[in-house]
């Protein structure tokens, strides 16, 4: 005997996680051995594939395989079909076996037990009990990765912030991919729900698993254990989620247009010309002058001559300009802002348009009903192909045109349930934010839709600094850019040594500083010090 060759626990399905059979074969190849002996073919291998490829290949080398169950020897038999017959039946065995156990965890899901739990971050899994409780520590990381989310950071800047913090993972590393942030954010485990049967076993031979797209059923869980964050909070991070990853327009150049929040004003900001966004850009960056602006795409991506009337405006400028409009909000408009979330309260209330679903659901059925019967009829000779043909493509026109108008209500009605939700947040916000003197990015997002940069005053002049405010329950609070500008820097003078202002282009300091009126030009002329 040169060796016993046993794998405990390993399936014969494959051989290529089988360490002592590899050891076995090379074994043989080496000379080592002249024969074989396994108590049955399910013992050598549960592949009828394997199993004749490797006994032909040990009998090219004269090697013999004796299974003593089957009494069969490799080199003395006749030919191989009592051997794929009986391979094939330790095949089947295992498809059997295989079949009874996705049967047994089928009917385990069924009747709500958690199957195939791995544990993720935040929550501790009892195997005894089989039960889930929050692990708070591990809470507070979750948490903050979706109050960062709603508040638009993306998963790569939440991911460099969980880095720099020194926060870990759930095995314990410190490195945080972008997509191990965007896992979690997709993960409804967080609300108290569990989704079971997320894959699938294509075979018990290949063990191929695949994503669950509907070939198996699958079972969810509500409210199965304790929620670390909030359903309401949960959607909301879903609806920003399926925003960003939606596609996305082909733009000239033939790039794809990008979505990105890593700034407050990203994508929320519109020339009031021209239509195009606004882009953050940094003038005079490395010096002490340096500013951070926002400048409308079209005029810096294709010239000037594109959108002639914009200009940069400071983000400082846009940041006090919805502090004031958020307070003149607050204090001076109470009463009007609360008339005007009635008013949308109550047409929203309004519930016409869930009975027209019904109504339209009603006629859908009744023409799904004509539809069976029809074939019905045809098929038990009732009816001519020629009349069944006519009134078979009237009967489907009709629920095709069902189809799409209960498609377009049903939008609308997600719609409107979206706008009442958004009228509660928004209140929440105003009410819980009284008082604001600085700017507050998760307050300017929870309540703006859009800022608009430019456009044409009451007087229909063109004004490049003038800043609207679209706020999310559609009204629109118009300020001048100007009035927040950041005061000019005090420069010295390099002939005197004194500080000085630098001379502003406005025209009222124009007037003031070039005093002289008078109509000789002969004398000399007053001059500005």
């Amino acid at each position: 005997m040169v060796d016993i060759y046993a794998d405990e626990a390993i399936t014969g399905t494959k051989v290529d996680k089988r360490e002592d059979f590899q050891r076995l074969i090379n074994d043989c190849i080496a000379g080592k051995i002249d024969m074989i002996i396994t108590k049955s073919i399910s013992r050598f291998a549960r592949n009828t594939l394997d199993t004749l490829r490797y006994v032909r290949m040990l009998k090219e080398k004269n090697i013999a395989v004796f299974f003593e169950e089957e009494n069969i020897n490799t080199l003395t038999m006749d030919g191989e079909l009592l051997l794929t017959i009986l391979s094939s039946v330790a095949q089947q065995e295992v498809e059997n076996i295989s079949a009874n156990v996705k049967k047994g965890l089928k009917m385990k899901m069924q009747r709500g037990e958690l199957v195939g739990f791995q544990g993720c971050l935040g929550y501790d899994y009892d195997k005894e009990t089989k039960t889930i409780s929050i692990n708070e520590e591990e809470a507070e990381i979750v948490r903050y990765i979706f109050r960062r989310y709603l508040e638009g950071a993306g998963g790569s800047v939440i991911a460099k912030e969980l880095r720099s913090l020194g926060y870990k993972t759930k095995r314990g590393y410190c490195s945080w991919p972008e997509t191990t942030v965007i896992g979690i954010i997709k993960n409804g485990k967080y609300k108290g729900d569990v989704l079971t049967g997320k894959t699938f076993t294509v075979d018990p031979i290949g063990k191929r698993r695949l994503a669950n797209f509907g070939e198996e059923d699958q079972f969810y869980l509500s409210e199965y254990h304790e929620p670390i964050i909030s359903a309401e909070v949960f959607e909301r991070a879903q609806e920003i989620r399926t925003k960003r990853s939606a596609p996305r327009r082909i733009k000239i150049d033939g790039n794809r247009e990008k979505y990105s929040r890593k700034y407050s004003f990203s994508c929320l900001i519109k020339c009031g010309f021209c239509g195009g966004a606004l882009t953050r850009r940094c003038w005079h960056s490395g010096i002490t002058h340096s500013k951070r602006v926002w400048q409308c795409v079209t005029a810096t991506k294709n010239g000037r001559k594109y959108c002639p009337d914009s200009k940069g405006i400071e983000e400082s400028q846009i940041e006090q300009a919805f502090v004031e409009s958020y307070q003149r909000m607050c204090e001076d408009n109470n009463d009007v802002l609360d008339n005007f979330l009635i008013r949308v309260e109550e047409s929203l209330t309004n519930d016409s348009v869930s009975k027209e679903i019904e109504k339209i659901r009603c006629e859908l059925d009744a023409h799904l009903a004509k539809k069976k019967k029809l074939l019905d009829m045809h098929l038990d000779g009732l009816l001519e192909k020629s009349d069944f043909d006519l009134k078979y493509s009237e009967i489907c026109d009709k629920i095709m045109s069902c189809d799409v108008r209960l498609a377009d209500l049903n939008e609308a009605d997600e719609r409107r349930k979206s706008v009442k939700n958004r009228i509660e947040e928004f209140r929440k916000t105003i009410q819980g934010n009284k008082v604001m003197t600085e700017f507050d990015r998760g307050v300017f997002e929870s309540i703006v839709d859009h800022v608009i940069i430019g456009g044409y005053d009451d007087d229909g002049n063109k004004d490049s600094e003038l800043i609207a405010f679209v706020y999310k329950m559609g009204f629109k609070d118009t300020l001048d850019g100007q009035d927040f500008r950041t005061p000019r820097k005090v420069r010295v003078s390099r002939v005197t040594g004194q500080k000085e202002k630098t001379c502003s282009s406005n025209k009222n300091e124009f007037d003031k500083l070039c005093f002289y009126n008078g109509t000789d030009t002969r004398g000399n002329v007053g001059r500005a010090s």
